[in-house]
């Protein structure tokens, strides 16, 4: 049966969708950007610190399915210049051990939501 996961650690959706949907043991998480979910502020002060809002906002969105980054095992990168491919790189890969680390695509594309630079979805398993 199909769960939906909301927690107020993330940002809540700006539309009609939700934060992620649990189904079975798998979760498919939407796409998370730099807002802060408390002010629901963009947080684009350089592309290391917005990939770190996006991956704290993924954190807290995993947590509330009562998951970790270990249980990921796909996803999702969206950026708007791939020259910034590395700098976020390092950031997200902080957030993964690079021996168990999830399969992944990174793509650039002409715009993203709210014209962030970086947008982030995962698939994650218990």
């Amino acid at each position: 049966m199909k769960k939906i996961i909301f927690t107020d650690k993330a940002p809540a959706p700006i539309g009609p969708y939700n934060q992620a949907v649990l189904m079975g043991n798998t979760l498919y998480t939407s796409g998370q950007i730099a807002l802060n979910p408390a002010t629901m502020e963009l947080v684009l002060d350089n592309i290391e610190t917005e990939t770190k809002q996006v991956m704290e906002n993924m954190k807290a969105v995993l947590e509330a399915a009562d998951m970790t980054f270990d249980h990921v095992v796909k996803t999702t990168i969206f950026i708007m210049n791939m020259g910034d491919f590395a700098r976020i790189n390092t950031v997200y890969g902080s957030y993964f051990d690079e021996k168990t680390a999830p399969a992944r695509e990174t793509v650039q594309v002409a715009c993203l939501p709210k014209n962030v630079n970086v947008e982030i979805s995962m698939i994650a398993m218990k």
